[in-house]
């Protein structure tokens, strides 16, 4: 038993299915699902009921839940009066990032560490990538959420998130186990930026190709989404955009994957307070944590 099997279990009775906790812990769905089965295989008891819809705690996790997020708030309460003791107390940090980090990675990485260091103060600025770069370089802010940073550059990962092919589901390569960047660049297509430098277009232009007919651009995954749902074209998204309803809808893989790393950096021309070394362990620690493997 650990912290992270404790926060599964409370993010999935708020969250009341596997999915959305995933999401809101910023890990994978599986990643739940192993830490609940080990909290469940420790103490030897059901704590969870599956159903179509997502999920509900049996009475027996209902007691349990109650004394995990008791000892996550002592946990923080622990964690706090270290912070004092090494003047961490008070403090501001200011970070950036993009769109789709704000959607998916950033939230729950930002409510644990408030809930551990109550008395720092973290600014969260949204722009795109680009901007957040400019940002860093001019001192701007403390920290920045980058996309891809270069192998040599000093980076905290905090996560790698797969492209895959969304499809109409009555699309003619939807029963395919695979398709290749080229073949998907010749389909009528849903351009959705997500607000970054790196998107369908750049990455069809990296593999020697183009998108050959864009139908529609936009900014937003999920209208994107809804678009490719209603058959306006075929998309390529990252996989933590996808909604837990897939009706009308087929994923696909690439045949070569392709990701996308998160790498959380710190401003060159900033010296790096206490607090923001502090943030950066936490998401380091975070980071470890979501890919640690399961049991079995």
């Amino acid at each position: 038993m650990n912290t992270s099997h404790l926060r599964s279990l409370v993010a999935l009775s708020e969250a009341g299915s596997f999915t959305a906790a995933a999401a809101e812990l910023g890990v994978t769905q599986s990643g739940v699902s192993q830490a609940i089965a080990a909290l469940e295989e420790t103490l030897g008891v059901a704590l969870v009921v599956r159903h179509r819809r997502g999920a509900d705690l049996t009475a027996a996790g209902e007691r349990v839940v109650a004394h995990a997020r008791a000892a996550l708030d002592a946990l923080g309460r622990i964690r706090a009066e270290a912070d004092t003791v090494h003047g961490l107390a008070k403090g501001t940090i200011r970070l950036a990032g993009f769109p789709s980090v704000f959607a998916t990675l950033l939230p729950p990485l930002l409510r644990r560490f408030r809930s551990r260091h109550p008395e720092v103060r973290v600014v969260a600025l949204e722009t795109d990538d680009r901007e957040v770069e400019t940002w860093l370089a001019k001192g701007k802010v403390d920290l920045g959420v980058v996309l891809n940073p270069a192998p040599r550059r000093a980076a905290a990962i905090l996560g790698r998130d797969a492209w895959v092919p969304i499809f109409p589901s009555a699309h003619r390569l939807a029963q395919r186990s695979a398709v290749s960047l080229v073949e998907l660049a010749r389909q009528p297509f849903v351009l959705a930026t997500g607000g970054c430098d790196v998107h369908a277009g750049t990455l069809a232009a990296a593999a020697g190709t183009s998108l050959a007919d864009v139908q529609i651009e936009v900014r937003d995954w999920t209208s994107a989404i809804a678009l490719v749902r209603e058959g306006a074209g075929v998309a390529l998204v990252p996989e933590s955009t996808l909604p837990e309803s897939r009706r009308g809808l087929r994923i696909g893989t690439l045949s070569t994957p392709l990701h996308r790393t998160f790498g959380l950096v710190v401003s060159p021309v900033r010296e790096p307070s206490a607090a923001v070394r502090t943030f950066i362990a936490a998401a380091k620690a975070d980071a470890t944590s979501a890919a640690a493997p399961g049991p079995g």
